[in-house]
């Protein structure tokens, strides 16, 4: 098992998850994050500092999509270790349904 980054991140970013995540298994896209699964331990501590919820076990149902998501962009992404300010509008992006076709983007973010 491993944890898994969902669509609610789109546009949001809340870095909350990077700065508690014990083997920096976090990847920074362009307006999301992703998680390794390969380097995921499965702690779980990352889950209730999502302030968009946007992260969850990967033995939930219906993840397939953002577990293959995951997995590709953690091989392209840079990683991240560092905690920054979240998206400017994060707060107006947070909940907003259908996020993934409008606003996806595959381009890597900054890193460390």
């Amino acid at each position: 098992m491993a944890y898994v980054v969902l669509e609610n991140c789109i546009k949001c970013k809340y870095m909350d998850c990077v700065e508690v995540c014990p083997v920096d298994c976090f990847y920074e896209g362009e307006n999301m994050l992703v998680i390794h699964p390969d380097e995921c331990i499965d702690c779980g501590v990352c889950e209730p500092e999502c302030p968009a919820e946007a992260i969850k076990p990967d033995t939930e149902p219906g993840l397939e999509q953002w577990i293959k998501l995951n997995a590709e962009m953690a091989s392209s992404w840079p990683n991240v270790t560092v905690k920054r300010e979240a998206m400017p509008d994060a707060k107006k992006f947070d909940g907003q349904p259908g996020k993934f076709a409008e606003f996806f983007s595959p381009a890597p973010g900054r890193g460390d």
